[in-house]
């Protein structure tokens, strides 16, 4: 069977230069709705698949962007953890220096 092509597997993926489809001998005359511009079909087709080809790129750059801001948050907590470390040990030496001072003073 030497057919050109079938609708499942067409001879080429372009949809302008496939053969137009003829009207079927099944269906009554008129009975199908009227041809539509295939131009904004096609469009809108070729933008659909540019957008997701995109996809996995946003998907990409939002995941990196919320690694960093991850990152960030993580930066942040170990800074105000050091600074509370730094606040203690300051406190302590005061104490001590004040206790030193005291007893200095009674002796």
């Amino acid at each position: 069977m030497n057919t050109p092509g079938t609708i499942d597997h067409p001879v080429t993926a372009d949809p302008k230069k496939q053969a137009p489809m003829k009207p079927s001998t099944h269906e009554p005359a008129g009975s199908a709705s009227p041809d539509q511009n295939t131009s904004s079909a096609t469009g809108s087709r070729q933008n659909r698949t540019r957008e997701m080809q995109l996809i996995p790129e946003a998907l990409a750059r939002a995941h990196m962007q919320q690694t960093l801001r991850d990152a960030e948050a993580e930066r942040t907590s170990l800074h105000l953890i050091s600074a509370r470390r730094m606040q203690k040990r300051a406190e302590r030496a005061s104490l001590r220096a004040r206790r030193a001072l005291a007893m200095a003073v009674m002796q």
